[in-house]
């Protein structure tokens, strides 16, 4: 199956329906409280992952699979996506984005 960055599937020019667009998007903006629920919500295997990311499935599977990750691999992967990765400390009613 070929697979497509996001950015480039929302940019396709009507190749993707604002139906399926919408669907995509309302998953995508509940609470996501892990990789492979981002991954899923947005109907990509790991192996599609892994090809977007140069990685092997396996690799994306140990990846979902911990409880902590170094930033760099996570905004590589969200890049791969087609994404940024921004982090947010909340230091009482302040927000600060540090990487």
């Amino acid at each position: 199956m070929k697979t497509h960055r996001w950015r480039d599937i929302r940019g396709a020019g009507g190749k993707v329906s604002q139906e399926r667009l919408a669907e995509i998007d309302a998953a995508v903006s509940e609470e996501v409280r892990s990789f492979r629920e981002l991954r899923e919500a947005l109907g990509i295997t790991q192996t599609d992952m892994a090809k977007l990311a140069n990685m092997t499935q396996s690799e994306v599977s140990k990846f979902e699979a911990r409880e902590d990750h170094r930033i760099e691999r996570m905004r590589e992967m969200v890049e791969a996506l087609g994404g940024k990765l921004e982090v947010i400390a909340v230091l009482g009613d302040k927000r600060v984005r540090v990487a």
